[in-house]
């Protein structure tokens, strides 16, 4: 979906990798504008003509009224642990060259209706982009599970399990949060939860499907393990 709040949340941070652009930072809470974005979309992925498309075909046109965070109906993009980044993210397309012609255009054009077309491939390119990196942590996760240490394997998940509790919990203070923020914050929360069950459930997957002859105890002196 359109995520990143400002340009320097492109940038890698000293904890995680986070992509995404924050619609309502890009200033998307044009109601008139997102009408023909979204409208836009539709029309290219062939589901249904826009009113303001066929014009002709009523004879009162009614046009969707939204806000910028009515974009956000997909999973926010995926934080990339550290550890795993070089991996999960080796030739991946991350948008950026896109990203930087939507942020040029709003720019130059200073507002937003100029901008359709960037907006639109930025979107296409970060929904193909997270779901490829979601499925690169769950691989790299569960060999993470088959080729660790079997202790070490055991401390991540154990990890894995104290974040999700939490997210979880933040999730419920959150569900107390009023109005258009709150939702921000439980979709973010909400998203966040999912992806790390499911690294946790890719990590215990390859734990169990360790060779039954594999020695528990692996060589300590290595300093790193493989994905491979």
């Amino acid at each position: 979906m359109l995520k990143v709040s400002s340009a320097k949340s492109l940038a890698s941070k000293s904890k995680e990798f986070v992509f995404w652009v924050e619609p309502v930072a890009l200033g998307l809470s044009s109601a008139v504008y997102l009408s023909y974005v979204v409208c836009e979309l539709s029309h290219r992925s062939g589901v249904l003509p826009c009113a303001h498309l066929n014009v002709d075909s009523q004879q009162t046109m009614e046009e969707t009224i939204l806000v910028g965070d009515d974009l956000m109906m997909g999973p926010p993009s995926p934080v990339i642990p550290p550890e795993i980044a070089s991996h999960v993210l080796e030739g991946v397309d991350l948008c950026d060259g896109i990203l930087r012609n939507l942020f040029l255009c709003l720019q130059i054009n200073d507002i937003e209706p100029f901008c359709q077309d960037e907006i639109a491939l930025y979107r296409q390119c970060a929904e193909r982009r997270d779901k490829e990196l979601r499925q690169r942590l769950q691989d790299s996760e569960q060999k993470l599970g088959m080729s660790m240490p079997l202790d070490q394997a055991k401390e991540r998940a154990t990890q894995l399990e104290s974040e999700v509790t939490s997210l979880e919990r933040h999730l419920i203070l959150a569900s107390g949060v009023e109005g258009m923020e709150g939702f921000r914050q439980r979709w973010s929360l909400h998203g966040r939860v999912t992806d790390i069950k499911r690294r946790l459930e890719a990590l215990k997957g390859g734990m169990e499907n360790r060779k039954k002859d594999e020695p528990t105890e692996n060589i300590s002196t290595k300093k790193k393990w493989s994905f491979w």
